[in-house]
């Protein structure tokens, strides 16, 4: 149990003292980002989708 305890107070002093935390504008620009890529992606992957369903309907209507 000395181990853990040892273990905890050294990973807090970590956190405390050695840990560079980035500022609050820099996570807001950098989850914007993130949600804009993911949107993207979103997009690109559904239009993807809808081209394969649309194509492979024409081609089962076909026979």
């Amino acid at each position: 149990m000395d181990k853990f305890l040892s273990f905890l107070k050294a990973s807090w002093e970590e956190v405390q003292h050695n840990v560079t935390w980035p500022k609050f504008s820099d996570l807001q620009s950098s989850s914007t980002l993130v949600l804009v890529a993911s949107l993207i992606f979103a997009l690109l992957v559904g239009l993807i989708d809808l081209v394969f369903e649309n194509g492979l309907n024409a081609f089962y209507q076909s026979f």
